[in-house]
């Protein structure tokens, strides 16, 4: 697997402090999508953002579905694993430190199962609108791995009970988990923004 497999764009870091986001968009969306808000969660910072390689009705995604919130979990795990050779391949390419990646509902889905399957690959997640990925995860030691799940009072897709089973699965395996559910549906708001970007701080803060 080579960066090529994977259409994405990348801008080079402001400030080498930062660490660098992986973004990782939604079902319809591109390597283009997440980019503004990337740099407004955190300024300066390294970004990659490959495009998913599954099509759906001509959407782009990063694992096929068999229908809205049921994951054909073989496929999850097989792109799981493409995507973190992507990232493996991509620092080196780029010269970058581990990622945090920054999901969107299907994005979140496949960053959740990285985190569950290749934990190695990513320094942390901000999972916005996130599903369980796998019904039966392997255990994965995640060592304190700082994870932000911004859920949707009011979203459609994503029931209250599964977002809080992803928050307790992450937990379970060792990640330092922030579970907020916002006054919002499934689609992105500017308060997760704000908290997004006041928690990757706060987790650089401590880092350093």
């Amino acid at each position: 697997m080579t960066e090529s497999a994977f259409v994405h764009r990348f801008e080079p870091a402001r400030d080498a402090g930062s660490r660098p986001l992986l973004l990782l968009h939604g079902t319809g969306g591109d390597e283009n999508d997440l980019l503004g808000r990337g740099k407004m969660i955190s300024p300066g910072a390294a970004l990659l953002s490959p495009r998913g390689r599954v099509l759906e009705h001509g959407m782009p995604r990063f694992f096929r579905r068999l229908t809205e919130g049921v994951f054909d979990e073989e496929d999850v795990r097989r792109r799981a694993h493409e995507l973190g050779d992507f990232v493996s391949d991509a620092r080196q390419r780029y010269g970058i430190a581990a990622p945090i990646a920054v999901g969107f509902s299907n994005g979140a889905n496949i960053a959740a199962a990285l985190l569950l399957l290749k934990p190695e690959v990513l320094a942390g997640a901000i999972l916005l609108r996130a599903m369980v990925p796998l019904s039966d995860p392997p255990k994965a030691e995640l060592d304190g791995k700082p994870v932000l799940l911004l859920s949707g009072q009011a979203d459609p897709i994503v029931p209250a009970s599964n977002s809080v089973r992803l928050a307790a699965l992450l937990s379970e395996s060792g990640a330092s988990v922030s579970h907020r559910v916002l006054p919002a549906g499934h689609q992105l708001s500017q308060a997760d923004v704000t908290l997004a970007r006041n928690w990757i701080s706060n987790v650089s803060a401590e880092a350093a």
